[in-house]
């Protein structure tokens, strides 16, 4: 078992490992494996740099971020309309996303993202065409998946997705499903196989909701 000393240690080089944050200043504490990022960055995406950095490295048992974003450079200040206007934009030029069913607030730098969309990569394409915009400090997406398919989901389909996955354990993962809905429980060995076994099961046909309750431990 890793030492909180010895995970922040890992944490703290995973961040810097990264291109984007050598300039930012990520203040890290840990304690029982659940990780506290702090601190000031100057883009949205610096903020989901080191969460997803802190997330990679084994022993993390959750993150808890608590990251601040404000702009030094006058020309990454940016009114709502503006951001508004490049939000769209962004969505209506990426091929993966139905723009058109997407709805866009904007607050004060923070995006709120709502609709209905046939599946969840198109979900976290929006996301991800929106979290490096200029101007931006948050990103909220609450859009909602409601498949194309009214048939309810296989259970044997999303194990069976597992089992091929090299990178993810399935022995201790649970499946269950109920109509639309899947609910994974049990254990996995880090938090990329707790993101990899979601990203698994909505690829299943007919998903419209992923519960999942798996706990990352470490050994």
């Amino acid at each position: 078992m890793k030492t909180n000393a010895e995970i922040q240690k890992d944490v703290q080089d995973a961040i810097e490992w990264e291109p984007l944050m050598q300039a930012a200043e990520i203040g890290v504490t840990v304690k029982d494996g659940v990780v506290t990022l702090t601190g000031t960055v100057d883009s949205y995406s610096k903020k989901s740099e080191a969460e997803e950095a802190a997330k990679s490295v084994a022993g993390v048992k959750a993150v808890v971020e608590k990251i601040d974003v404000k702009f030094h450079d006058s020309s990454a200040r940016k009114n709502d309309n503006e951001i508004a206007s490049e939000v769209v934009n962004a969505l209506k030029w990426n091929w993966r996303i139905p723009s058109d069913k997407i709805k866009v607030k904007v607050e004060k730098g923070w995006v709120t993202l709502a609709g209905e969309l046939p599946w969840n990569y198109q979900k976290e394409a929006a996301r991800d065409a929106v979290k490096n915009l200029m101007g931006v400090t948050g990103v909220a997406n609450d859009i909602t998946i409601k498949s194309e398919t009214q048939d309810n989901v296989e259970k044997k389909d999303i194990e069976s997705g597992l089992r091929r996955n090299w990178s993810v354990n399935d022995e201790d993962i649970t499946v269950k499903t109920s109509a639309h809905k899947v609910t994974l429980t049990g254990s996995v060995d880090s938090w990329y196989q707790k993101d990899e076994a979601s990203r698994i099961a909505w690829n299943a046909p007919g998903v419209w909701t992923v519960d999942n309750e798996l706990v990352v431990t470490y050994n």
